[in-house]
């Protein structure tokens, strides 16, 4: 079902035997998506759903964020709801007018993954396309072993339990090996239930039971090693 993405369209082409298996989340995660593309993407997202819904600006921007906040991705909820193809709406609301602008390169950022030991995969709510964009951009393909997107798991985003059994599956991933490094807690919740470790890019104030880590940004090398020292 998932053999056309088994292996990542950037990266290196093996599966070392490693220790850990780290899993990454994309936007705002690995890079700052708040600034520039965040704001561009809700406004093709409204922009989509005002056209293909009939709705007006403000009912677009509701709808969004609701089944943003109760599906963990407005794609789930169009698709549940309105029957809406997932390829054109992907496609169609992912493409950055400036990618140079609007993708932000943390300070150290490929120097943190090149130094962090184990095998190292994307795991993403966005499209492929959109996905090897913004790492090349950031100059990760030399250190992301893999990379896995919304069509990897049949558009079942996170934190659907479905789309990190297809992750799980396909990559021959032992949870109890890996470790999942997110903003979102509804994600992290997911991969915590599953005995992945886990690993919160926040800067608040309060940390949940099920996570095990939290760190204000990936470069965090230290603090993030603790958690792989836990693995195994």
């Amino acid at each position: 079902m998932y053999a056309e993405h088994r292996r990542p369209e950037i990266g290196p082409v093996h599966e070392p035997a490693h220790r850990c298996t780290w899993i990454f989340d994309l936007d705002n995660t690995l890079h700052d998506a708040d600034q520039h593309v965040f704001p561009f993407l809700h406004r093709s997202m409204n922009e989509y759903i005002q056209t293909h819904l009939g709705l007006d600006a403000e009912e677009a921007a509701q709808l969004r964020r609701h089944y943003w906040l109760k599906y963990g991705a407005t794609l789930n909820g169009l698709i549940r709801h309105h029957g809406t193809n997932p390829s054109h709406f992907l496609k169609a609301t992912h493409q950055l007018p400036d990618p140079l602008r609007m993708i932000l390169r943390p300070p150290a950022l490929r120097d943190t993954l090149r130094r962090l030991p184990g095998r190292k995969i994307i795991f993403s709510n966005a499209p492929r396309d959109y996905a090897n964009l913004v790492l090349t951009r950031l100059g990760l393909a030399p250190y992301i072993d893999a990379v896995y997107t919304i069509e990897d798991t049949a558009y079942r985003g996170k934190p659907d339990r479905r789309s990190f059994h297809a992750l799980i599956s396909d990559a021959r991933l032992n949870p109890r090996k890996c470790i999942m490094v997110e903003d979102s807690l509804a994600n992290l919740r997911t991969a915590k239930a599953l005995g992945m470790k886990t690993v919160w890019i926040d800067s608040g104030v309060k940390t949940p039971g099920f996570v095990d880590v939290r760190i204000r940004s990936v470069a965090q090398v230290n603090l993030i090693a603790r958690v792989s020292n836990r693995v195994g």
